[in-house]
């Protein structure tokens, strides 16, 4: 596992302590004064999933102090501390944009830019979430979690589908295959995701729902092949569940023509 860039560079813009106005000595994790988090939500609750480009996703802090929000900051990080074991780094390029929403309470909207060029494949799971509000009183009141949540963080997928030949005669049979690919960060380019089971689906015509007609495992270049008996006009389609480290994500549709 490594870490490309450096975490203070990676932060520019939105350094945590400074933005937060706290000793180095101080932080992960640091509370003083009334200054509390209630919650935080990252990317509207979903993974983020990171393909070949950078990304740039959403999280929100909220929280209450006596005098009100001042800053807030965000990052998603992963290794056993932050941050001097930190592993990977999803960080903020910007100062966070903060909202009052009444004399106490206030939300911080955090920016942070997912790069795969400094992230390791073998990263791709949970990271943390470190979150920190900075109240309005006095400059010493804050609180950070260095571990407020987890979210998923997983490298992008793509599913085909083809089924030849079209037209066919009905019994006659069908080669439907397809690839399983995902990102992969290092060299910053899509590869084929071997050994995963991969479902087959099928959608007559006329009909609202796929039916589930197998389940194929994707081989060493994360190809999928397999033959069934054309029965009548639809749409055939891959299907990947997802894991642990890539995303669920469904190919579009291969009408054939039964004759």
């Amino acid at each position: 596992m490594r870490i490309r860039t450096t975490t203070a560079a990676a932060v520019s813009g939105a350094v945590v302590l400074s933005a937060l106005a706290v000793p180095a000595a101080q932080a992960f994790d640091s509370h003083q004064g009334n200054t509390k988090i209630t919650k935080v939500v990252v990317n509207g609750g979903k993974d983020l999933v990171v393909g070949t480009s950078k990304k740039k996703f959403v999280i929100t802090v909220t929280g209450t102090d006596p005098k009100g929000i001042k800053e807030g900051i965000a990052l998603v990080w992963h290794g056993k501390a932050y941050p001097e074991r930190a592993d990977g780094l999803i960080a903020p390029r910007a100062e966070p944009k903060c909202v009052k929403l009444s004399a106490t309470k206030g939300t911080c909207k955090v920016i942070v830019v997912a790069d795969p060029s400094t992230l390791s494949n073998d990263t791709a799971g949970r990271w943390k979430v470190l979150a920190g509000l900075l109240g309005k009183g006095r400059a010493e009141n804050h609180v950070i979690k260095g571990k407020y949540t987890t979210v998923g963080v997983k490298r992008a997928a793509k599913l085909t589908v083809d089924a030849a030949p079209e037209p066919v005669k009905k019994g006659e049979s069908l080669l439907v295959s397809g690839a399983l690919t995902r990102a992969n960060w290092e060299s910053r380019k899509f590869a084929g995701y071997t050994g995963q089971p991969v479902k087959l689906q099928f959608k007559a015509k006329g009909a609202s729902s796929y039916t589930t007609l197998k389940t194929v495992k994707s081989d060493a270049k994360g190809n999928l092949k397999t033959i069934v008996k054309a029965s009548a006009d639809g749409t055939f389609r891959y299907a990947f569940a997802g894991s642990s480290t890539s995303p669920a994500v469904v190919s579009a549709g291969d009408f054939v023509d039964v004759r």
